[in-house]
């Protein structure tokens, strides 16, 4: 197996990227194949690969940065480290890819170079949040702003898989991100949503609401895009926000210090499950090859993370599954353009 890093894809690359690759290489004992400008990253790697690990480079001219537009930077770069690095998957030189570069231009490169499995209509970015009870795939959180409820569908179908293969569940609970438990609640996309929900041959069990997301009464719930994104972003700043006011006020007194040593086992399990770098990467569900994205400011760790996740995929058969449970679904009755 080889795995496929963009190495010019986080805010600080290519430091988090070469050592979250080294890290990798040595925790899953696989290829990785770091793709980027090769003046860059070879003298770092050398410098950094002190054991020999199965760490190499492709040289890929060209880098699309964080804030340039998506579409228009990667048809001007042709050559860049993404559109490089997808080849090797589709030549089936490596099995996945992962960046933690702009979403658009992942997604734009990955349709661009591999193209979408036969019968999906829209890919999307899925995210596993930590809930009380353990964790719940989320999609789309951000591929589609303005969707369909055919979209919804096949996002409620492919993250269904998705749980099975990455969270181990047998028959996962699938619901409805709603503002009411209710199946008559909902804008209209959401009403005409539940409806296809009930016959899509997944175990669906109807609406819910962002408490109960949190509460772990589903494994996957669907969203449009535009909410999915919203949803993660206010999550992630709730989160820290308590993790610092927490902080603050144990580091006030003596006595709230003291305490704080004692919870310090407790502290570290929330602050690890809380931490978006332990799961790294979102895969883009509907391409028609494992690309993982994660988030512009993922360090070492979370680097490693996306990789490991990357290999999980690949090692339980993720993209076989989600092409043919889509093709027997959807094939017969093709959803337009």
């Amino acid at each position: 197996m080889a795995i496929v890093l963009d190495g010019m894809g986080s805010d600080k690359y290519p430091e988090p990227e070469i050592t979250g690759a080294l890290a990798a290489a040595e925790e899953l004992n696989e290829e990785i194949i770091l793709v980027g400008q090769q003046d860059l990253l070879e003298p770092r790697l050398s410098a950094a690969n002190t054991k020999g690990l199965p760490v190499r480079i492709v040289h890929a001219p060209d880098v699309l940065e964080m804030g340039e537009k998506a579409v228009e930077s990667a048809r001007k770069k042709p050559n860049n480290s993404m559109a490089i690095g997808l080849d090797l998957v589709k030549s089936g030189e490596a099995q996945a890819f992962v960046t933690a570069g702009n979403t658009g231009a992942a997604m734009f490169n990955g349709l661009r170079k591999l193209g979408r499995i036969k019968g999906v209509q829209r890919p999307a970015l899925t995210a596993i949040f930590p809930v009380m009870t353990g964790y719940t795939v989320v999609l789309d959180i951000g591929a589609n702003a303005d969707c369909r409820p055919e979209f919804l569908q096949q996002f409620a179908v492919m993250g269904s898989i998705y749980a099975q293969k990455a969270l181990n569940l047998d028959q996962p609970r699938v619901g409805l991100l709603s503002n009411g438990e209710e199946a008559g609640k909902g804008n209209t996309l959401i009403k005409e949503t539940y409806h296809l929900l009930e016959d899509a041959g997944i175990n669906f069990i109807g609406n819910v609401e962002a408490k109960e997301l949190f509460a772990g009464h589903a494994d996957v719930v669907v969203t449009d895009g535009f909410t999915g994104n919203v949803l993660l972003k206010t999550s992630e700043s709730v989160a820290k926000m308590l993790l610092t006011v927490l902080k603050d006020e144990l580091m006030s007194s003596t006595r709230t210090k003291l305490g704080a040593a004692l919870a310090k086992p407790a502290f570290g399990k929330v602050k690890k499950m809380l931490d978006p770098s332990e799961v790294g990467a979102a895969p883009l569900l509907g391409i028609d090859g494992l690309v993982f994205v994660g988030h512009g400011r993922s360090d070492a760790l979370a680097i490693q993370s996306a990789l490991r996740a990357a290999k999980k995929a690949v090692d339980n058969h993720l993209l076989e599954a989600l092409r043919d449970n889509i093709q027997s679904r959807f094939d017969a009755n093709p959803i337009t353009e």
